[in-house]
């Protein structure tokens, strides 16, 4: 039951982000919730396709090594370096950013790190480059 099991959980202190963590873990809370409260959105192909017809903000790849990109990409950042990219992100912190890489791995690690240094309108693709591809969608590889 899962009631008792919160109850159990909170009771060891553990912070809302760990137990919400624990209960995506055991499948009681969908996966939206946690990315809701990550304060990042998650996007679907179809979504980032619809983005791209009225393109308003920096799409950026964070994949590494490379391996592709989507078109319209504006800036390479490996994800692990983006706090030491500071100089290719807009200095306005509430510019919207939309994050990519092969799977979704890498550009959830680095919406985080965009969080972190107080951006507030950061997405990232769902599945990465091979759900764009398999959506249908074309890669370009150089």
């Amino acid at each position: 039951m899962l009631v008792p099991n919160f109850c159990r959980l909170a009771a060891l202190g553990l912070t809302f982000r760990l137990l919400i963590s624990a209960l995506v873990l055991v499948g009681t809370v969908p996966e939206m919730v946690l990315a809701q409260e990550q304060n990042f959105a998650t996007l679907k192909s179809a979504d980032l396709a619809a983005m791209l017809q009225k393109k308003d903000f920096l799409f950026v790849n964070v994949h590494v090594p490379y391996e592709g990109e989507i078109a319209n990409t504006d800036a390479f950042i490996p994800y692990d370096k983006i706090a030491e990219s500071l100089d290719k992100l807009p200095k306005d912190k509430s510019t919207k950013i939309v994050l990519y890489c092969r799977s979704g791995r890498m550009s959830e690690i680095a919406a985080r790190a965009l969080l972190q240094l107080g951006y507030a309108r950061v997405s990232h693709l769902a599945g990465g480059m091979i759900d764009w591809k398999q959506s249908g969608h074309q890669i370009i590889e150089r």
